[in-house]
């Protein structure tokens, strides 16, 4: 039995593949969609990442295709000077599979697909449903272009749009199901107004202080509100026009300085608590600073709003009179205390328990388990 095979096999035996993707999957493989150049980790390369060939060393690429980890196809939009950003990929199998069982698509479904990248998910969507029931929208025509080709070989033929995935395709629509293959902070209007009512869009959705949520949106009638539920962890590249903002050095002395009541681990102490954490303080982006001359006692956990505040906690000796820097409209460390401490109020509740409603006018509303638990 090969690596993709035997991928497979363990993939089902732990439920995480139904039979009923099982043939798409044995159909339409992951290795026929990603391309000869790959890009992996390097901590010594300057990007971070160097290109593995396929021609130079075919062991190693099949190494890593047809394992389980995620496959980095473009790094920076596809520019060459780029600082080493990972833009486009081939999904972890096991999210892939994931998403497809949350789709919840049957026969007769007709699915719209976010973020067509390599082809690969609009491959199983075409070998499950057929080429006729599968639309997928891809922002980058050179992304686009070898998808084509990709699915062209395998001889399938989804409907190929190249625009922009926020708007979806409503000369397709209304679709049963939506689906996306890149991470949101916002569902976007468009796809909610392109789902049939009772419809399901599931989409993997973050804040720029924790992208970790899979969002499973039931879209409601014509002018009613949509409810869904964050139903697993995941992390997906972002959609291009919805990125955070870049983490910049404070450009101005800080205003307030003090001691931290919070170790500043526990602020990314598990994916539950940055996720929800995340969820009560918006627009907060974070980063690890440090100096190579001292790693353990500059590191530093920096935010910013990208809107004039920004914060930094030192690690070593947090509780200190000089730990915690804060500068701007808001109190950015104080707001990240707050939010951590109602999620020990909640009793520590896994993201999971966390939902969204979407009203019929684009506004988003966080709850607790349950849509009229709104999160203060």
């Amino acid at each position: 039995m090969d690596q993709y095979a035997q991928l497979l096999a363990a993939l089902t035996e732990a439920g995480a593949l139904g039979e009923e993707w099982r043939g798409a999957f044995e159909r339409a493989p992951r290795s026929a969609f990603v391309p000869d150049g790959i890009w992996v980790e390097d901590s010594d390369a300057p990007s971070g990442y160097r290109l593995l060939s396929k021609a130079v060393d075919p062991v190693g690429w099949w190494a890593e295709v047809d394992s389980g980890r995620q496959v980095v196809t473009q790094l920076d939009d596809g520019r060459t000077d780029g600082p080493g950003v990972a833009t486009s990929s081939g999904s972890m199998p096991s999210l892939v599979a994931s998403m497809l069982r949350h789709l919840d698509a049957t026969d007769g479904s007709t699915v719209l697909d976010i973020g067509t990248g390599t082809g690969w998910t609009a491959a199983l969507l075409c070998r499950r449903l057929g080429d006729g029931a599968v639309t997928t929208v891809e922002v980058d025509p050179a992304v686009a272009a070898a998808a084509g080709v990709r699915l062209a070989e395998l001889g399938l033929e989804p409907h190929r749009v190249v625009g922009d995935g926020l708007l979806g395709h409503p000369a397709g629509g209304p679709y049963d199901r939506i689906h996306s293959t890149a991470a949101v902070q916002r569902v976007p209007l468009p796809w909610i107004e392109q789902t049939r009512p009772g419809g399901v869009i599931v989409t993997p959705w973050g804040t720029p202080y924790a992208n970790a949520g899979l969002l499973r949106l039931e879209v409601g009638e014509r002018g009613r509100q949509s409810h869904g539920r964050f139903v697993g962890d995941v992390s997906f590249m972002w959609m291009r026009a919805q990125r955070p903002h870049a983490v910049t050095a404070p450009d101005r002395p800080p205003d307030h300085r003090g001691p931290s009541p919070l170790d500043p681990d526990l602020a990314e102490e598990n994916v539950h608590a940055a996720f929800a954490i995340g969820l009560r303080v918006p627009g907060v982006r974070t980063l690890h600073t440090w100096q190579a001359a001292d790693p353990s006692g500059t590191h530093r956990f920096r935010l910013s709003d990208d809107a004039g505040s920004w914060a930094s906690v030192r690690f070593h000796d947090w509780d200190g009179a000089d730990a915690v820097h804060q500068s701007g409209p808001r109190r950015l460390w104080d707001e990240v205390v707050a939010a951590r401490r109602a999620w020990l109020e909640d009793g520590r509740p896994e993201l999971t328990r966390f939902g969204l409603t979407v009203t019929a006018t684009g506004d988003q509303h966080l709850w607790l388990d349950d849509p009229g638990n709104a999160l203060s």
